[in-house]
């Protein structure tokens, strides 16, 4: 959510003021006795100095001296989620990022979770209702700007134009806000998921993509121009395309958050009238990534917080001929910058981000000597923002001037953090010194083994890598950088709610389901787990958004929270996929297994449980045998329906003309024989032990006989449509006539062991 810059100036105005009752110290001080507003920086990530970059800070509040290291977890949760998602992820080393571990004498914030609970006593006067005002909504979290200002200042080198302020709310509740600052609450199930949609607000002035500015009420129409948003419009596909405007270069792609770029209604808080480029991003659903059109502005944003050329050979005064020219790139993680070099106007070519004036043999005079740094990234396509991924340094060169080289050894001014571990394809840099003279080499290693020579970065992407993890290092003028290289890739496990047949990765459900997610990696720090459903777009597995410890809920209709719908999934087969990101950004291998999901069965007018001596025969209604054990054979009359979940039929079953038939996970002695069937008729998990007779059911849907262990013979005739096993086969004894995949046997399964015995969890 947006709040409007006047509202959150307002609600600054009204709260108290910072107090710092103790210095701030650096990491690793005494702070056993720290005061109440004490505040400690902790730099998690250095990767230049603050002046030259991007700098995250992180700051707590309402987190009391010995709630610290939840903070601590918190930022950590909160930044590995973004590390996760483009462009941070491959941007990563344009950021600095500290944490500011701020002391409250109270736990918590204000009016959480209502505005009974009142306004608390804190650092940065945190509180939900936008501030503990009746007029707001209860998922604005708003803090007092001039108190986080006065703790960012605490970042040495940093100041309002170059650095992010996040600011995490000891809090469960949902909530957070984007204006000027970002701020969300620090451990709800989703808090994580707050902090990139809100710092698209701050830092690139994306807009809200969802068509309601209140929850549950709808936007309605909008009736404005053409907006001045980038990733909104009046247009059709059509006249993008003609008239060459918004997003007209993405249209038709895959979309990085599901389904294709393209056109889709809704958006700045209306629910039509307005399209945005795709169904859902994170601009409007949290846990999607940015889709192209939004990533591109923010590839511009974050880029546009440093200099693409962090240093060179000064251009003031003219050079000599004899000496070498240096320019300094930016060093992305995923890849590098190009560095193209050209002498009165005439391209150069084999060199890197030096070049020595020395080799080119100019003739007397001078000359004008242009290095030109751009980023090739494919996140890119506007000519315009491309322009702004580019930075020259121009000097004049004149024959006839002198060089004495300053006395400048070989060594390493910069590189890739070597504080924590790399990813298994990032680009590692080591920034050496810059004589005049030369140009100092670098020899990387791999495990002790040298590397081929390298032009500047190291691509590990290009290096055979064993599966493990390996010590990378560089050495310059006896000087050495070392690296972990993590090429152990996180895992990841899934456990699902007892399905009504299934096993390996193939499953069926008639009802709700769960699924939980876990990560795994050799590495400390959060692992990220994703899910995505049919290919849509890879979506972060936050547990349930009332409980990051309760699992992932799917269901048909969806489940409605604070009037939105979560786990919507259609009936039918469906291939979830999975995977983890571990905190160097490597992925994990994806993953799939199948979900097959099947009419719930009608509700019960008759149940019947336990014993019951002699047969039974069901003439109307819809009789459920729940956990029941009938003595003898069960028929069903025409128009009646038979649900049984578990028990047993210690007779036969006969059918016909029934509505439905529902035999779930149920022990049949004898044989079946089941025609006629108008409605729904499924059989799924159950155990057989005559034959199986299914004829002239003209179903709705298709029969169903999945994961079901059939002792006799089986036979299938006249029935429309034809039966399918919903993707879980079944184990035949007997011969089986005209049922086609239906009697595919499957592997064997040992149904005396309850499902979370025989699968508690897969990956």
């Amino acid at each position: 959510m947006r709040i409007p810059r006047p509202f959150t100036a307002l609600a600054a105005l009204s709260m108290t003021a910072v107090f710092l009752t103790v210095p701030a110290t650096q990491a690793g001080a005494d702070t056993t006795t720290a005061a109440v507003g004490s505040a400690t920086v902790v730099p998690l990530q250095v990767t230049g100095d603050p002046a030259k970059r991007f700098n995250l800070i992180i700051m707590g509040d309402g987190y009391t001296e010995g709630e610290q290291s939840t903070f601590a977890a918190d930022a950590d949760h909160h930044l590995n989620v973004l590390w996760s998602i483009e462009p941070y992820k491959s941007y990563r080393n344009y950021f600095n990022v500290y944490r500011v571990d701020i002391v409250s004498g109270e736990s918590g914030v204000g009016c959480d979770p209502d505005l009974s609970a009142g306004r608390k006593t804190t650092p940065l006067s945190m509180g939900f209702w936008g501030g503990c005002n009746a007029s707001s909504v209860q998922r604005l979290l708003t803090l007092n700007n001039s108190a986080a200002n006065t703790y960012a200042n605490l970042v040495a080198g940093t100041r309002s134009a170059n650095r992010q302020i996040l600011a995490l709310a000891n809090s469960g509740t949902y909530g957070g806000a984007g204006g000027t600052y970002a701020t969300a609450s620090g451990h709800n199930s989703m808090s994580a998921l707050i902090a990139p949609h809100e710092i698209g607000h701050s830092l690139g002035g994306l807009d809200d993509e969802y068509s309601y500015y209140s929850r549950g009420v709808d936007g309605g129409p909008y009736t404005g121009g053409e907006p001045s948003s980038a990733h909104h419009t009046l247009l059709t596909e059509q006249q993008m395309l003609d008239q060459q405007k918004k997003w007209w270069r993405w249209l038709g792609e895959p979309s990085e958050a599901g389904g294709l770029i393209g056109r889709y209604e809704g958006g700045l808080y209306k629910s039509s009238g307005v399209w945005r480029p795709s169904q859902h991003s994170i601009m409007r659903t949290l846990g999607y990534y940015y889709d192209q059109v939004s990533r591109e502005i923010m590839t511009q944003k974050i880029a546009a917080k440093v200099s693409l050329i962090q240093g060179s050979t000064p251009t003031a005064s003219p050079v000599g001929a004899d000496r070498v020219l240096w320019a300094e790139p930016m060093h992305p993680n995923t890849h590098s910058l190009t560095t193209a070099w050209s002498v009165d106007g005439t391209e150069l070519s084999g060199h890197g981000t030096s070049l020595d004036l020395r080799t080119l043999s100019l003739s007397p005079g001078t000359h004008k000597v242009t290095a030109t740094v751009a980023d090739p990234t494919g996140f890119v396509r506007d000519p315009a923002i491309r322009t702004a991924l580019t930075a020259t340094r121009t000097w004049t060169v004149d024959t006839s001037l002198a060089t004495t080289p300053a006395a400048t050894g070989p060594g390493f001014l910069s590189s890739t953090p070597t504080g924590l571990p790399v990813a298994r394809e990032e680009v590692v840099y080591a920034e050496t010194t810059h004589p005049d003279d030369g140009v100092p080499a670098v020899t990387w290693a791999l495990d002790g083994t040298r590397l081929d020579d390298t032009d500047g970065d190291l691509d590990l992407g290009a290096v055979q890598l064993t599966p493990g993890d390996h010590t990378l290092t560089a050495t310059s003028g006896g000087q050495t950088l070392t690296w972990t290289v993590d090429d152990s890739l996180p895992t990841t496990g899934y456990e699902l709610s007892e399905p009504l047949a299934g096993s390996g990765d193939a499953y069926v459900y008639n009802g709700p389901f769960t699924m939980k997610l876990t990560g795994q990696d050799d590495q400390p720090g959060y692992v990220v787990r994703e899910s995505r459903v049919d290919g849509d777009g890879w979506f972060n597995y936050f547990g349930w958004p009332t409980s990051a410890d309760l699992p992932w809920t799917f269901s048909e209709s969806g489940t409605t929270i604070d009037s939105l719908t979560y786990g919507k999934l259609p009936r039918g087969a469906h291939t979830v996929e999975y995977r983890s990101i571990d905190a160097a950004g490597n992925y994990g291998q994806p993953k799939t297994f199948k979900v097959t999901t099947l009419a719930a069965p009608p509700e019960c007018t008759t149940t019947i449980t336990g014993p019951r001596k002699g047969a039974l025969v069901v003439t109307s209604g819809v009789t459920c045998l729940n956990d029941a054990e009938i003595s003898g054979a069960v028929t069903v009359r025409r128009g009646a329906s038979l649900v049984m979940n578990r028990g047993t039929i210690k007779g036969g079953l006969t059918s016909s003309s029934a509505a439905q038939v529902h035999l779930l996970k149920a022990h049949v002695n004898g044989s079946i024989a089941i025609s006629g069937t108008t409605g729904a008729l499924v059989v799924a998990g159950s155990d057989i032990t005559g034959a199986v007779s299914l004829t002239g059911n003209t179903t709705a849907e298709a029969a169903v006989v999945t994961g079901t262990t059939i002792h006799g013979a089986m036979a299938c005739a006249g029935n429309t449509p034809a039966p399918t096993n919903a993707g879980v086969a079944n184990d035949l004894t007997g011969a089986g006539a005209q049922c086609g995949a239906l009697v595919t046997t499957s592997q064997p399964k040992n149904r005396n062991l309850s499902y979370e015995a025989v699968q508690p969890s897969r990956g």
